[in-house]
């Protein structure tokens, strides 16, 4: 049996500085993703590096102006909080679907995007609310955007000795709520063939003033469809306005033929998608 360093820092400056001195070591968050990895033949790495005792990580800060988020932070701890459901809807309902009610209390949303598969159900709930990424390393801290996080399947902008801190909301203004949606072959603990997340705000007259409209496991990365966005700008989200988002998000669709669904199905489900979540979106900004 392969024996591998175990090591469980207590401060941020400690996990940059293993981090940076054992480049095949990987971070464990929750560990639901890489430890059925490993298990599955994937390369062991040469240490796991444990960020759970780690107080900035672990830490749900709300303020007026918004939301600070350690993460590894348990998804329970995110979806059981009352205030992050009713602020951000959508990112909340994505975080409920990540795996089963035992594996949210270890898995985490920084360990969901960290992982940065395609199919990830928080990464298009997290760019349609233009969450942030708080990233330390040996240069000190930077912040990236959600949405240029990922740069391929199982890749990310985590450079040597890098990793994920926290993720950073603005408190959304008034008549604007989000939503998230996927289609997955069983009822629950499946990944999803096609996902879509949108966050839109309404102006006084009731019609759409911004919109941010993003699409996962149809492309290498979760897309930001700013035509979609273009499409609900403006409209009363009337039908013809939710046909030209479906249609602009179908349109951007970059997804494989596999056993779960061929493109033409996938390409035609995203556009079904983002029209049902653009309209609970807006059902939502409505009530707000």
């Amino acid at each position: 049996m392969q024996s591998i360093p175990y090591e469980a820092p207590n401060s941020l400056e400690e996990a940059v500085q293993l981090l940076e001195r054992d480049a095949g070591s990987k971070v464990l968050a929750g560990g639901t993703d890489l430890l059925v990895q490993v298990r599955g033949g994937a390369p062991s790495p040469s240490a796991w590096i444990d960020i759970k005792r780690i107080p900035e990580l672990n830490q749900v800060q709300l303020s007026e102006d918004g939301l600070r988020l350690g993460a590894a932070v348990p998804a329970a701890v995110i979806f059981e909080n009352e205030e992050i459901r009713q602020r951000w809807p959508g990112v909340a309902e994505a975080t409920d679907l990540i795996g089963s009610t035992q594996i949210q209390g270890r898995a985490t949303l920084g360990g969901n995007l960290c992982n940065s598969s395609p199919a990830a159900d928080t990464t298009p709930a997290l760019i349609a609310s233009q969450a942030r990424c708080v990233i330390a390393g040996p240069k000190g801290e930077r912040t990236v955007e959600v949405a240029d996080f990922v740069t391929g399947p199982g890749q990310n902008v985590l450079g040597e000795g890098e990793l994920l801190v926290a993720f950073e909301l603005n408190t959304p203004p008034a008549r604007c709520s989000d939503a998230y949606l996927r289609l997955i072959p069983r009822t629950e603990m499946d990944i999803a063939v096609v996902g879509a997340g949108v966050s839109l705000t309404l102006a006084d007259d009731g019609t759409c003033s911004a919109a941010r409209v993003a699409i996962g496991a149809v492309a290498p990365t979760a897309l930001l469809v700013p035509a979609s966005a273009d499409a609900l700008i403006g409209s009363r989200l009337d039908a013809a306005a939710l046909d030209q988002a479906a249609e602009a998000a179908s349109a951007v669709a970059n997804p494989i033929d596999d056993k779960r669904g061929t493109i033409a199905y996938r390409r035609r489900v995203t556009g079904v998608l983002v029209k049902r979540a653009a309209a609970i979106a807006h059902q939502r900004a409505q009530e707000r």
